[in-house]
């Protein structure tokens, strides 16, 4: 399966890579599947396919990638624009909302998404669902001191929140911001994303939380069908 995810997320990677233009200032995202979206416009700058594109990256993994394709970047406030905003996703739900910050990149990733004038997500077909939470936790970016205040006040809305530990050191996770992220489940997963990110922001001591709500124009999902990678485009109607 690991195979095929990865020919699904090379697939839906260079479909994304064919809607930059020439002249675009260009939202680069974070993960895996933006990463090889990155490299695969990394390779059209160099050959000559596409020219006098500027990125402006997500997170710090996204500004080192870049710095070794040799893509140009500016930072979010240099910018008053965004033409194209290109980035992966947790989940997807039917409405086009979405669960990001498995990276715990989500408060740059939602910044430059509300930034462009178009937000394409690139996903395979496992980040599709027909409801959010049910298995991906959401994520919920706070203030170190703040955290267990946080985590009660998530209780009271029904959710279990769990500080999230680092994998390769001792302690908790800290964001490209400093900061800490509680990953939330609620009970019978998120039924109105658009009231629940808005509830979860108004908490003292959330800087953001992983609900994208309204902001995806496209999703491109990588897919296998009769044992080859292709692309199925989902447009808002």
């Amino acid at each position: 399966m690991a195979d095929l995810q990865t020919q699904m997320k090379q697939a839906v990677a260079s479909a994304a890579v064919e809607q930059i233009k020439d002249g675009m200032i260009l939202g680069l995202g974070s993960g895996s599947t933006a990463a090889l979206m990155i490299q695969g416009l990394g390779a059209k700058l160099a050959s000559g396919e596409l020219k006098d594109i500027v990125g402006v990256t997500t997170s710090f993994q996204g500004a080192v990638m870049a710095a070794e394709l040799a893509i140009p970047v500016l930072s979010l406030s240099a910018v008053d624009r965004i033409d194209l905003a290109i980035d992966g996703a947790d989940e997807v739900d039917p409405a086009f909302q979405l669960i990001k910050g498995g990276g715990a990149c989500h408060v740059q990733e939602k910044l430059v998404a509300r930034r462009a004038d178009r937000f394409v997500v690139v996903v395979d077909s496992t980040k599709i669902v027909d409801r959010l939470n049910l298995d991906f936790l959401l994520p919920v970016e706070v203030l170190p001191e703040a955290w267990r205040q946080v985590q009660r006040e998530l209780a009271e809305l029904g959710g279990l929140a769990d500080l999230r530990m680092a994998q390769r050191k001792a302690g908790p996770v800290v964001t490209d911001q400093g900061n800490l992220v509680l990953d939330v489940s609620m009970a019978g997963g998120i039924e109105d994303p658009q009231a629940l990110e808005s509830r979860i922001n108004n908490i003292p001591g959330v800087l953001e939380n992983g609900l994208f709500v309204n902001v995806t124009d496209e999703v491109l999902v990588g897919q296998i069908a009769d044992g080859a990678a292709g692309v199925r485009r989902l447009q808002k109607q």
